[in-house]
C-alpha cells in the first residue's frame, strides 16, 4: 500500500543552509522518515528543530536508515536530539545503564505483552519525550505498540474519564522482597530517612509495615493537556500497573497470596475506590483499537512524546536490544 506523505517540513540550520526532512504518514504504523546520511551525529544536530516539531505533530515518528549500531553514537544522537534527560526514578523493572541517564528498555518477560502506558506517568516529574534506538532486533515480534492517548480518551465512557479528570488516580506499592524490586532497589538508596524525604518531597506517602516492608501510595492526575497543542489526553498507568494487568485468574493468585493490602502494586481511583476489571478491560480494549507499530530493524530511531502517545511492547523470540532516553523533564506539581 502506497504511504501518503505529509506537507514538506523545512528548518534552517545553524550552518545556515536549508535542511529537509519528508515524514510519511502510514496506516497502522507510526509515521516514517527515511534518512541516508554520512554523519548521524551532524544530521540529528541539523534536523533537531523540525524533527522534534514533526514529533509533536504525529505523536510518534520513526526513523530509519541513520544507522544506529552501537550505543555510543546512538547516545550521542539522543543527547543532542534531547533539551535535558532524566534519571530513571521509582523503579518497577531493571534496566541496565549503557552511560549517565542512558539505558537499556526496561526488563519484561519476552513471552508476555506489555500494557501501553505513559513513562514515569506515576511520578510528579516525567519525560516529555521518549527516544528508543533498536541495536538488535528480535528474531519475531517485540515492536513497541503506540497508541495515541488523545483517542484513547475519546473511545472511554465519558462518565469513567470525568471521573478520572476529577479526582486522579493512586498508585499503591507493597515492597514485599518477593515480587518486584525491593524499596532500596527502586529508590535506589538503602537508608530509611532518606527514601522518607524523598517521598515527602515528591508527594508519596509512606507506611513503614512489619518485617521493613515499606507501602507507598500517589495520586496522580490521569487526564493532561498537551503543553504544545492543547489536546486533552488519557495520561496515566491505571491499566499497567494494576492488580488486573495479567487477567483475573492471575489476579486471583496474587489476592491470595498477599491479601487485598498486600498486593505489590495496584490502581484505584483517586478517592481511593479500587478499580474492577470491567474498567481496566474497557482500557485496555481502547488501546488495541487504536494502537499501531512496525517491526524494528537494526538502527532505527523511535521519537515519542510522552504524553500525546502511550507506548507498550508485543511479544518475542531471540535477542531484543534497545536502548531508551528519557527526555525533558514535566514537572506536575
Amino acid at each position: 500500500m502506497r504511504a501518503d506523505r505529509s506537507a514538506r517540513e523545512v528548518d534552517m540550520a545553524s550552518t545556515g543552509r536549508l535542511h529537509e526532512i519528508q515524514v510519511e504518514r502510514r496506516v497502522g504504523a507510526p509515521a516514517l522518515l527515511r534518512a541516508d546520511p554520512d554523519d548521524p551525529f551532524r544530521w540529528a544536530f541539523e534536523s533537531r528543530r523540525v524533527l522534534r516539531a514533526a514529533v509533536t505533530e504525529h505523536g510518534a515518528v520513526l526513523v530509519r536508515g541513520l544507522g544506529l549500531y552501537e550505543p555510543v553514537l546512538a547516545g550521542d544522537v539522543v543527547r543532542m536530539l534531547a533539551d535535558g534527560l532524566m534519571a530513571d526514578r521509582e523503579r518497577f523493572a531493571p534496566r541496565a545503564a549503557y552511560s549517565d541517564r542512558i539505558y537499556s528498555s526496561t526488563r519484561w518477560p519476552r513471552s508476555g505483552s506489555m500494557c501501553p502506558h505513559h513513562e514515569l506517568a506515576y511520578c510528579d516529574s516525567f519525560p516529555a519525550l521518549m527516544m528508543f534506538v533498536c541495536l538488535t532486533p528480535p528474531v519475531d515480534g517485540g515492536s513497541t505498540v503506540l497508541v495515541d492517548s488523545s483517542a484513547v480518551l475519546e473511545a472511554l465512557p465519558p462518565s469513567l474519564v470525568r471521573r478520572c479528570q476529577r479526582d486522579g488516580w493512586l498508585l499503591i506499592r507493597n515492597y514485599n522482597g518477593e515480587i518486584g524490586p525491593s524499596w532500596a532497589e527502586s529508590f535506589g538508596s538503602g537508608d530509611r530517612a532518606w527514601v522518607e524525604r524523598y517521598c515527602r518531597a515528591h508527594a508519596i506517602d509512606v507506611e513503614w509495615r512489619p518485617g521493613g516492608r515499606l507501602r507507598t501510595r500517589q495520586r496522580r492526575p490521569a487526564v493532561l493537556r498537551h503543553p504544545v497543542t492543547g489536546v486533552r489526553c488519557w495520561f496515566n498507568d491505571i491499566a499497567f500497573y494494576s492488580e488486573w494487568i495479567f487477567g483475573p485468574a492471575a489476579r486471583n493468585d496474587l489476592f491470595d497470596m498477599f491479601g487485598a493490602d498486600g498486593l505489590p502494586v495496584t490502581t484505584r481511583f483517586g478517592d481511593g475506590t479500587p478499580i474492577g476489571w470491567d474498567v481496566v478491560s474497557r482500557i485496555r480494549d481502547a488501546y488495541g483499537e487504536h494502537s499501531v507499530r512496525d517491526a524494528w530493524q537494526s538502527g532505527d530511531l523511535l521519537l515519542v512524546d510522552n504524553i500525546r502517545t502511550a507506548h507498550g511492547r508485543d511479544p518475542y523470540t531471540g535477542p531484543r536490544e534497545i536502548l531508551v532516553g528519557l527526555a525533558d523533564p514535566v514537572d506536575t506539581t
